[in-house]
């Protein structure tokens, strides 16, 4: 990026003081995220340093990584024995709507975000079976859905992004795709829902060290940077 490129970005690492992460597999030793409990706390470390006032855990929960409450639970209550920082840390989870989403939440056997809010996702690729049904089951049950980068999935329209906020799905962003980490139809994608309004929450999705190096190094547009500051 050129002298006068830059002057007309401005860095991510800005965001991040008081930022609150609400999507990250920093949770150690769940999932495809962080391994260690060593790990855990230098990138809990380097979020002290950066201003990140809050982050919500949300390891997978799929059929293939079929973790329980229970055992989230006692995971998370050793990293927080372990950690003595400013951060505050939550613990929720990023849901696959699968069968066994299905059979947790006719059990309500959920970890929801505060305020009712329950963390989605689907394939990348296509929508599962049943898929806006789910939503209306989902807020059925009592919870408000969360869908998880929204960006990153190839099967929706811009049409479908807006009946899916017409029937109050919550969006959130995954800062990093407004980088092009996930490729240049994310990212134009992210830019395009962030332009008209439809993201809630922000998260980094941090799945390792290096992903959280990348993202302080990282600049975007000016006018993004300043969309995504509203949503802070």
């Amino acid at each position: 990026m050129g002298w006068f490129s830059s002057l007309r970005s401005r860095p991510v690492a800005e965001l991040l003081a008081g930022f609150t992460d609400w999507h990250c597999h920093i949770l150690p030793g769940v999932d495809d995220g962080f391994r260690t409990m060593e790990d855990s706390l230098e990138v809990l470390s380097r979020y002290e340093q950066a201003g990140v006032k809050e982050v919500w855990l949300t390891p997978h929960i799929m059929e293939d990584i079929p973790n329980t409450t229970e055992g989230l639970r006692a995971r998370f209550a050793q990293l927080k024995e372990a950690y003595q920082g400013p951060v505050e840390l939550h613990l929720a989870a990023e849901n696959m709507l699968d069968s066994l989403f299905q059979e947790r939440l006719e059990a309500g056997d959920l970890l929801p975000y505060d305020k009712g809010r329950l963390l989605v996702e689907t394939s990348y690729y296509s929508a599962p079976l049943r898929f806006r049904e789910l939503l209306r089951e989902i807020r059925r049950a009592g919870w408000e859905p969360v869908l998880a980068h929204p960006e990153r999935y190839r099967y929706m329209s811009h049409e479908d992004y807006q009946s899916l906020r017409k029937e109050e799905v919550v969006f959130q962003l995954n800062v990093p795709s407004l980088l092009g980490f996930y490729g240049s139809s994310a990212r134009s994608r992210a830019e395009w829902l962030l332009e008209n309004g439809m993201y809630t929450l922000c998260g980094t999705d941090l799945h390792q060290l290096s992903g959280f190096e990348k993202l302080m190094a990282g600049r975007i547009s000016a006018k993004v940077h300043e969309r995504v500051r509203l949503l802070l």
